[in-house]
Formats: structure tokens, sequence, C-alpha cells
């Protein structure tokens, strides 16, 4: 299953946003990889491979997962990506 969002943070894919996404990667029951158009995917449960993304905002990043909580994963993953974590309450 793919998904495909726009980066919402202001400050693009920073330590601050990275930890809190890979996080909440790391308690999903799927597996999942991040990626965009320039980069090749790397798994959302790792602070670092996500940081090498560079990515800033308004990037398209596309989220792969597989399984039967597939869709699930990518719905939090996806809402995480598309937020701006900068906001207080994001």
């Amino acid at each position: 299953m793919i998904r495909t969002v726009l980066l919402g943070g202001r400050g693009g894919l920073h330590m601050r946003a990275a930890a809190r996404i890979a996080a909440a990667a790391a308690l999903l029951p799927a597996q999942v990889t991040v990626r965009t158009s320039e980069r090749p995917a790397v798994p959302a449960d790792s602070i670092l491979a996500l940081l090498s993304l560079g990515a800033l905002c308004g990037t398209e990043m596309i989220l792969e997962a597989y399984g039967s909580a597939a869709a699930d994963a990518l719905d939090r993953l996806a809402g995480l990506l598309a937020a701006d974590l900068d906001v207080a309450g994001a």
C-alpha cells in the first residue's frame, strides 16, 4: 500500500519532527518506509534515516506499508508528516 503526502512542517523534516515520526512508526504493527522523489526509501522508525531525506516543507513524501495494518499505519504517519509539528499542540 502506498500513500503520498506533502510535508507540512515549516521547518522541514528536522530532528524533533523526525523523532516524533520515528517514535510513532516504532509503535505501529506494520513496517513503513518513507522516500522522496530524489531519495531512496528509508525505514520510518529511524530518526537518522528520516533526516537523511533532507525534506523541506512542501516536499512530496511517499510512504509504503504492507500487511493487514498497513492502511492504519499509513493514516497515522501521513497525518504526522502533513502536520506542522512545530506548532504547539500538533
